[in-house]
């Protein structure tokens, strides 16, 4: 069938079971929305800025386990996605963003919003196309959403010059996609699944250590049973929080800089330590020739670059987090041995971590007077009973969402881990609700990030999104003040927010509610009121000004050398 360029790339997002993109107009792209304008069967989201788009497609891959899709338009509507894609890269989520392009014949010519996007964005991708022949179109476009989903996920750029997107094509019969020299591994080798099992049936002091491959490779079930069929402690990155339950007892809750006390002793007095879909990154590991010493490592991951890596391993599993978790759950059912009496030589073991626990849980000293943000964070787990989609910016904020909201499902703490940008939680909401319309969503919010993409407001009300925002203000850019108090006899330079807006008015602004609270006695009403709101709410919680996050591993340190207070 004939169609134009731009009727075939809507075929294609249909072809891909797409319901919802994320986008902004312009000049190279009008064609494609007097397309879009034309049909019914997909929902665009108009943002108010392309890296809100990015974002908001991002949190609706990593809440619905698909690819997310956002379009802008050439110059600087692309190189506006480049922090959202950026994002998406060092955490590994599969979006598909196309950008548009000038005609074939100016590429080069430095023409009107013009800027090589394949160029700019090579580094962070993981793959990208210029479609420079409308026989490429469909082609390049079913192999972007590919290779975006499959093996370890990621980002991917198709740029779309305006001359193709209007030429004429026969739309070509789907077929497989095929790539000669990407052939990702899913299945584990048996003999290294047995070399594993083998040497965790010897430990005496095993730990999980499980990261986000354990959520995108959709393996939470799998490990779960496999960490209770042997009693093994379980400590999660930032990204792996919700890939096993956080209110179990063999939760050792995140490890790493600003990880638990006995996550990180656990880690670091372990015999076996069993990496799950996680990278070794330096905010886990802290001073590497100090990292988990004693232990023999296993690690299991679907991209062979990420295997030592950062961290020597003595025994590498190239596969899928599910597929591995089966097999490892399949060897552990065929052997002949003895679960129960297994389970008793972890006693010590888990008498130990408890021990630890108990000596130093998470804590902060409450006040009468003044709002604590852990017991923000805790009312927040209290009141949705566990059970809502938390987005965060970056920053305390995000800290004290990771360890005091207790997140037992995947898919549920969408955060910015591997780049750290501020300003995602407030778009990345909006594509978490979009996502799951009939959740909870919340942002927890600090009053630094919450200004960097706030025109969002708009898209959210547009789009009639019953967001709530925690916003933790504490007049300071927290998380660098932290580090400027401790290591730099608090000299607070560029930190305190001299100027901020008042956060009720601004969302009244735009037709939200916004709700404050000045005091503990105010924390548990305001959110109680805000959760039975049907519109988007800001919550304005004034909190202490220098509160701090603890534990804290300052920065080359070993993560033994812990800052508690």
């Amino acid at each position: 069938m004939k169609m134009t360029g731009t009727q075939a790339f809507m075929k294609c997002l249909e072809e891909e079971n797409v319901k919802t993109i994320f986008g902004f107009p312009g000049g190279s792209v009008i064609d494609l929305y007097d397309t879009i304008l034309k049909q019914d069967k997909i929902h665009h989201v108009l943002v108010r800025h392309e890296q809100a788009a990015v974002h908001a497609a991002d949190a609706f891959a990593r809440v619905t386990g698909d690819v997310g899709v956002a379009i802008v338009t050439s110059g600087p509507g692309a190189t506006n996605t480049v922090t959202g894609i950026a994002t998406a890269y060092l955490d590994s989520i599969p979006i598909v963003v196309f950008t548009g392009q000038v005609p074939t014949a100016l590429i080069g010519n430095d023409a009107f919003q013009e800027v090589d996007i394949v160029g700019i964005t090579r580094p962070c991708t993981k793959h990208n196309y210029l479609v420079k022949d409308i026989k490429d179109l469909v082609p390049t476009i079913r192999e972007a959403f590919h290779v975006a989903r499959s093996g370890r996920p990621g980002p991917v750029l198709v740029d779309l010059p305006k001359d193709v997107m209007a030429s004429m094509i026969n739309f070509p019969a789907k077929k497989e996609v095929k790539m000669r020299t990407y052939k990702p591994t899913y299945e584990p080798h048996p003999g290294q699944i047995a070399k594993a099992c083998k040497a965790i049936m010897k430990a005496k002091r095993p730990v999980l250590y499980i990261g986000g491959g354990v959520i995108l490779g959709k393996a939470s079930k799998e490990l779960t049973e496999f960490a209770k069929k042997l009693d093994i402690p379980v400590t999660m990155t930032l990204m792996g929080l919700g890939g096993f339950p956080g209110s179990d007892p063999l939760s050792l809750g995140m490890l790493g800089m600003h990880g638990t006390y006995y996550a990180n002793m656990a880690v670091a007095k372990s015999d076996v330590l069993i990496a799950v879909g996680a990278r070794f990154d330096d905010r886990v590991t802290g001073k590497v020739d100090e990292f988990a010493s004693g232990a023999k490592i296993i690690h299991i991951d679907i991209d062979p670059t990420s295997i030592s890596k950062n961290v020597e391993v003595d025994i590498p599993i190239v596969a899928g987090c599910k597929e591995a978790m089966i097999q490892m759950n399949k060897w552990v059912d065929a052997a002949d041995i003895n679960l129960d009496a297994k389970k008793s030589e972890m006693g010590p073991w888990l008498e130990q971590i408890k021990e630890w626990k108990e000596k130093h849980p998470l804590s902060y000293v409450e006040e009468t007077d003044v709002i604590k943000p852990q017991f923000v964070i805790e009312k927040l787990d209290e009141l949705t009973g566990g059970d809502a989609i938390v987005t965060t910016e970056v920053g305390q904020h995000q800290m004290w969402a990771a360890q005091f909201y207790h997140f037992n499902k995947p898919n549920t703490l969408i955060t910015s881990g591997g780049l750290g940008t501020m300003g995602y939680g407030f778009p990345a909401a909006m594509g978490a609700q979009m996502a799951a319309p009939g959740r909870t969503v919340i942002d927890v919010a600090g009053d630094g990030s919450m200004q960097m993409n706030i025109q969002e407001f708009a898209t959210i009300m547009q789009e009639r999104l019953p967001i709530k925002i925690a916003l933790l203000n504490n007049g300071y850019l927290g998380m660098v003040r932290q580090w400027q108090e401790l290591f730099y006899d608090k000299r607070y330079s560029a930190t305190p927010m001299e100027v901020v807006p008042d956060f009720v008015k601004l969302a009244e602004a735009y037709g939200a509610v916004g709700l404050r609270a000045t005091k503990p006695s105010e924390v548990e009403p305001v959110i109680k009121e805000a959760l039975a709101t049907d519109t988007c709410v800001l919550m304005d919680f004034v909190i202490a000004r220098e509160e701090g996050v603890f534990p804290m591993v300052p920065a080359g340190k070993a993560t033994t050398d812990m800052l508690l207070v």
